[in-house]
């Protein structure tokens, strides 16, 4: 286990995803005098070419034929809404853009800074976000089954659970 003091955190981060992923990892990251937090988006539609130690990626597109330079807005975008948010945080953090399994892709840069979390948001509430995770499985459980750190899982909806009704319960 790497100590959380003095060692950085990894959150996952996603376009449009709610503040309060990014927040609770620049708070977790100050609580326990982490000197950095590494923000990073992996892009399933491309692949790792060259894995650098410090955790970024070389990357490509999956299909070879495509011209995608699509990838630069999404990273333009996911720095602008980070900036936004941290910006009172007094914690330092990076970006990385990364590519190709989110859950293999995190391990990858947690393992080259060294880090002592991992902390990503759960998926968006709906029927639409089910059946993928049904199928493909959370990010989240990859995590926690597939690597030795912890992982943080911050809920983005509140679940008020007696409202909640068995789908067996008529």
């Amino acid at each position: 286990m790497t100590p959380f003091a003095g060692h950085p955190v990894v959150a996952g981060v996603v376009p449009g995803q709610h503040e309060l992923v990014a927040l609770t990892a620049a708070d977790w990251a100050r609580a326990a005098g982490s000197p950095a937090v590494y923000f990073a988006f992996a892009d399933t539609a491309r692949y790792a070419v060259e894995e650098h130690p410090d955790g970024s990626v070389l990357h490509a597109p999956i299909d070879p034929d495509a011209v995608d330079h699509a990838w630069h807005d999404t990273e333009a975008v996911l720095r602008e809404q980070l900036t936004r948010v941290l910006h009172a945080s007094t914690v330092p953090w990076e970006f990385r853009y990364l590519a190709g399994r989110p859950d293999r892709a995190l391990t990858h840069l947690a393992r080259a800074v060294d880090a002592a979390l991992i902390v990503v948001g759960t998926r968006t509430p709906g029927s639409g976000a089910r059946m993928p995770e049904f199928f493909e499985g959370s990010v989240a459980v990859h995590l926690a089954h597939h690597q030795h750190r912890p992982v943080l899982t911050v809920p983005l909806k509140v679940v008020d659970w007696k409202e909640l009704r068995a789908p067996w319960a008529g």
